[in-house]
């Protein structure tokens, strides 16, 4: 992976978007200039890395790196762009990832995680201090012991233990964290996507076709075309990969926050 680089006109439109600042006409605009708009003080936005088949994992679950340095260097700005990163412990047990921002200049996310029962381990790279908030919503029942400095919210669970993503926006809206990324994994962002959470989705298409595996979007199957989530796109090049900017906002529910 390629060491940090300069770039001013990243820094610039950074400093600019996070200070709430017009940004039409500035590089990086086009890509990321949508996601400064808020919808009830929100901006929720999904994100997902794929092969051009649809699949985001191997059927072992393997998948490091389906994107290439493109693809990571565009979620890295995505992760400096926003409040926090939220990951359900799914992808947290498979992967231990960090949710840093490391390839490119900018602010670590607080980092989020759903853990109703307690699966993430308190030794996860995620919960280490590295000087971001770190929060685990989980339920009142989970009895673990988390490290230092790591803020521990208590959320009610649905008949099927599951945290609504409306209750998990609330959480965050309440703590001041308003523009939030949903990294993952697939079960994830289809929750938030079902309950009308979703602002936009960015997908980023590696060249490379998988065959089996694990799908993007693991939604209920449908009967007809005319069922099918549609929404308005934009494509972006980034190097050999390509981002959907995907539009969910007609969707987008309005939550009682």
């Amino acid at each position: 992976m390629a060491a940090l680089r300069p770039e001013p006109e990243w820094t610039r439109f950074l400093a600019r978007f996070r200070a709430g600042e017009a940004c039409a006409g500035q590089d990086w605009h086009a890509l990321f200039g949508q996601l400064q708009a808020t919808t009830d003080g929100l901006m929720v936005v999904g994100q997902l890395g794929q092969s051009l088949d649809g699949r985001i994992a191997t059927v072992t679950g393997h998948s490091k790196y389906i994107n290439g340095e493109d693809g990571l260097i565009h979620l890295h700005r995505l992760r400096a762009l926003v409040d926090a990163v939220v990951v359900g412990a799914g992808t947290v047990v498979a992967d231990n990832p960090k949710f840093t921002v490391r390839l490119v200049n900018g602010p670590n996310p607080a980092r989020v995680v759903i853990d109703p029962s307690g699966r993430v381990s308190a030794n996860a790279g995620l919960y280490q201090d590295d000087g971001a908030d770190r929060i685990v919503l989980t339920s009142k029942t989970n009895q673990q012991t988390y490290p230092v400095g790591v803020e521990v919210v208590h959320v009610e669970r649905d008949s099927r233990g599951r945290v609504a993503p409306e209750a998990i926006l609330k959480a965050l809206h309440d703590r001041g964290l308003r523009r939030v990324l949903i990294e993952g994994g697939a079960d994830t962002v289809t929750k938030f996507m079902l309950a009308g959470c979703l602002d936009r989705v960015h997908v980023i298409l590696a060249p490379m076709v998988i065959g089996a595996g694990r799908p993007s979007f693991d939604l209920p199957p449908i009967q007809s075309l005319n069922d099918a989530i549609r929404m308005p796109m934009t494509m972006h090049r980034i190097g050999r990969e390509v981002v959907l900017d995907c539009d969910l906002s007609s969707r987008r529910l309005a939550s009682r926050i």
